[in-house]
């Protein structure tokens, strides 16, 4: 299903957000304004759905986030039968143990970009939303009251779109961030590689399940192979090697480039037989200085590039636009003020500044041998991460479990600012019977907050801001929560868990009392 895609946007469209790009970030955003009711219009440039598996995998809290808004489902259904055994780190032979931060999700889930977008796209348009397909943005300019820009159309003509704000989601190469002038300081790329979703032919490794550490094959020469299974007999490449390191951005991936790889990694056991898609990609590193400008607001690759190493670079889009989304909303619907979005960036920029710092320091581990000591790293960093502390805190960093929010008015509390466990939870029915039995996550679908009021706690707790937060009297079946009422944003991070500062903490996210 299409998010009604190719419509023509007439030259009267007003929306409250327009949102540049429709991957991962931009359908993720999208889906979190139409389902608060917000209405946006997605631009993209492409004719249809980018087809090209691009990123790989889902990391545990990207997992956790679509499990918030029931997709996690669907998207399993559209994973591949592979079974990662827990994260890594630069590649190296010790699985991160993701069961040390309680998830229900403790290994990432092979998960074609693609796939995701399909998802998302699936959803946006069960909501109604609207995906523009072949708009192309020309230009752009913003006053005190919104944004309008001009876009090309699949016929060839100019029209223009009026939003309160636009969003930014159109990737390394931001149409958006040029023209408004945004800095995008960082690194250049020393390294460059490609990826294709290809057909093998030779002894292919069929295994269900592994550590991806099994995946990746290296030579002497500066050679690197990792190869995924994808469906439909297909598989995934990222390599690199000299030839590639020379190759031109747009050049087009040649069989023969990936013949060479495989015969330096993997001798003549495989070969290819057909390319379906490919791309190039590099490991320069850069991040805006700031997420907003004016009314335009910036996620996913346009605020941040980075190599792929780790699997980050996907979960950290869609987690922006998680981040952002209802934000938005709340403040378009009225129900705060404008201050609530200076959060997106205070939040959000360190996260992303510490992903493309990790990704760098395991471009150098995984880098091929220069002066002499890699190998030694190796072997040092190795032994670190087999030891229970080091593994479990670089499994919180490398799964996006240990984040930790601001929550400023709230009394301290260990929960305060972590991402809410999913709990087996009984509904109090309220008759005195057994009550229903659900996740916390079945509780969020609608995107309010969630005021979860497991012991004896005020009944009438929060009842002036039941337009936007939902009061679930329940208690715990599984999970410790450590708290006798616990305050949600719909975002999933705990912002309260008792004491003191419930209505302050409850206006600063949510609004005044109605």
């Amino acid at each position: 299903m299409n998010a009604q895609v190719n419509d023509v946007a007439d030259a009267s469209d007003v929306t409250d957000v327009i949102v540049v790009g429709a991957g991962g970030a931009g359908l993720t955003l999208a889906t979190e304004l139409a389902l608060a009711g917000v209405p946006a219009v997605v631009l993209d440039r492409l004719p249809g759905r980018n087809l090209q598996s691009r990123a790989g995998a889902i990391q545990p809290r990207t997992a956790e986030m679509l499990a918030l808004r029931g997709l996690l489902d669907d998207a399993l259904g559209r994973s591949i039968d592979y079974e990662l055994v827990g994260g890594h780190f630069a590649g190296l032979p010790v699985p991160l143990d993701y069961t040390a931060w309680d998830t229900r999700y403790p290994h990432p889930v092979l998960l074609p970009q693609d796939q995701l977008e399909a998802v998302l796209e699936d959803r946006l348009a069960k909501l109604g939303g609207r995906v523009l397909r072949e708009h192309r943005l020309t230009g752009l300019r913003q006053d005190a009251d919104g944004v309008t820009v001009t876009v090309g159309t699949p016929d060839g003509a100019e029209r223009s779109l009026r939003g309160r704000y636009l969003v930014a989601c159109d990737g390394a190469h931001s149409s958006v961030r040029k023209i408004v002038g945004a800095a995008f300081p960082g690194q250049a790329a020393t390294a460059r590689m490609a990826t294709a979703d290809l057909v093998l032919t030779g002894e292919i490794d069929d295994s269900t399940g592994g550590h991806i550490s099994s995946r990746i094959h290296t030579s002497p020469e500066g050679h690197f192979a990792m190869i995924t299974p994808l469906a439909g007999g297909l598989h995934k490449l990222i390599f690199s090697g000299p030839r590639t390191m020379e190759a031109e951005r747009d050049a087009p991936v040649t069989e023969e480039e990936v013949r060479e790889v495989l015969r330096a990694t993997h001798g003549g056991a495989l070969d290819v037989a057909e390319i379906r898609y490919s791309s190039r990609f590099s490991n320069a590193s850069r991040q805006l200085e700031h997420y907003r400008y004016g009314r335009v607001f910036f996620a996913g690759d346009s605020a941040h590039i980075h190599s792929p190493a780790g699997g980050q670079g996907l979960n950290l889009g869609v987690q922006d636009a998680f981040n952002l989304g209802w934000k938005l909303a709340a403040v378009l619907r009225g129900e705060v003020g404008e201050g609530l979005l200076d959060t997106y960036e205070s939040e959000r920029h360190p996260v992303a500044a510490r992903v493309l710092a990790l990704t760098r320091a395991q471009g150098v581990v995984m880098g091929p041998q220069r002066d002499g000591g890699l190998a030694e790293l190796r072997d040092v960093l190795t032994d670190l991460l087999r030891q229970p502390d080091a593994n479990r805190y670089m499994a919180g960093v490398m799964a996006g479990l240990d984040l930790r929010l601001p929550s400023p008015d709230a009394a301290a509390h260990p929960l305060l600012g972590l991402r809410m466990p999913d709990l087996d939870l009984v509904v109090d029915a309220g008759d005195g019977g057994e009550g229903k039995r659900v996740r916390f996550s079945e509780l969020t679908r609608d995107g309010r907050g969630v005021l979860l009021l497991l012991g004896e706690a005020p009944p009438a707790a929060a009842l002036p801001w039941g337009d936007r937060v939902t009061r679930v009297r329940a208690r715990a079946e599984s999970g410790a929560a450590g708290a006798e009422a616990i305050l949600v944003r719909p975002d999933g991070y705990v912002c309260w868990a008792g004491g003191a500062g419930l209505t302050e903490t409850l206006t600063r996210w949510f609004g005044p009392a109605a």
